[in-house]
């Protein structure tokens, strides 16, 4: 393995700013479950939750960012957007790694200034798109041809009672666009190339659809909800070398995907670092303009 992993002789020191249920699930159990990561530190707005998430897995909750970033190698982030956007600048500026969520930023400029901040490798934790049952579909089917054009449907149902994201502030305002529509664009933006032009409306409730002219000449469409009556998943791809749709499977294998996500950080070698957060948001922001 090359990368940041080489530099030293004992495991890559993470620290985890976030302290809720995904940060927890996700990003701590798999730093934990990597045997070349190490988590030693969490920083988080409520110095509670950050000492029960850090007391869970071994590690130091810490009072401040910057002593934080004193004490690690690489950071990962499990908080809202907006502030992912300040605090990876901070931490990117200070020389660590950074493995991120989705979307990067919720404005273009925000997600910019990350990227002019980075010196060290980046990754954003696309779970779809790093789980490794689903990495080898792309890999085998999908990679490497030429398409005409995908579809993407992502649907979900997460205001219920007990379903750990639906109390999510920034979700409840910003809606399938910016949750699930990252998910959507790194389905298809590999394959099909930058967006050049794009049309957006609005369905029920958060539901939204798009349709994307890439620069590739390729053209897909995505239907997207947060609050839709019945989950569904589905990414089809047709061109002139065939017809590929992605297989059913009802849920990523989490850990491994970010095993997976960790192993690329290491490496410094995914299609998915902050350059292409970068143009997801920059997607989503002008499809937001075209539904204001």
């Amino acid at each position: 393995m090359i990368g940041i992993a080489t530099a030293y002789s004992r495991a890559v020191r993470f620290g985890l700013i976030g302290t809720g249920y995904w940060a927890d699930v996700a990003h701590a159990s798999g730093i934990d479950a990597h045997p070349e990561a190490e988590l030693v530190g969490v920083w988080g707005r409520d110095s509670g939750k950050a000492a029960a998430l850090a007391a869970r897995h071994g590690a130091r909750a810490f009072g401040e960012i910057d002593d934080l970033l004193d004490a690690v190698d690489a950071v990962a982030f499990s908080v809202p957007p907006d502030v992912q956007a300040e605090l990876a600048v901070r931490a990117a500026a200070a020389g660590k790694a950074l493995l991120l969520e989705k979307p990067l930023a919720l404005e273009v400029e925000a997600a910019r200034r990350i990227v002019r901040a980075v010196s060290a490798p980046t990754a954003v934790f696309f779970t779809f798109r790093f789980d490794p049952t689903l990495a080898a579909w792309y890999r085998e089917a999908v990679d490497g041809r030429a398409w005409d054009g995908a579809t993407m449907l992502y649907l979900a149902s997460i205001f219920e009672p007990g379903n750990p994201f639906g109390a999510s502030s920034w979700r409840r305002a910003r809606g399938a666009l910016w949750d699930v529509g990252p998910h959507a664009l790194a389905a298809v933006l590999p394959a099909l190339g930058p967006v050049e032009r794009l049309t957006a409306v609005r369905g029920p409730r958060d539901e939204v659809h798009l349709a994307l002219r890439h620069t590739s000449g390729a053209a897909s469409s995505v239907a997207l909800s947060l609050s839709a009556p019945h989950g569904a998943t589905e990414v089809t791809f047709w061109g002139e070398d065939g017809f590929a749709r992605r297989p059913e499977y009802a849920n990523a294998n989490v850990l491994a995907a970010y095993g997976a996500a960790i192993d690329t950080l290491f490496a410094d070698e995914t299609p998915f670092d902050a350059r292409f957060g970068l143009e997801v948001t920059r997607v989503l922001a002008a499809a937001e303009n075209e539904l204001a």
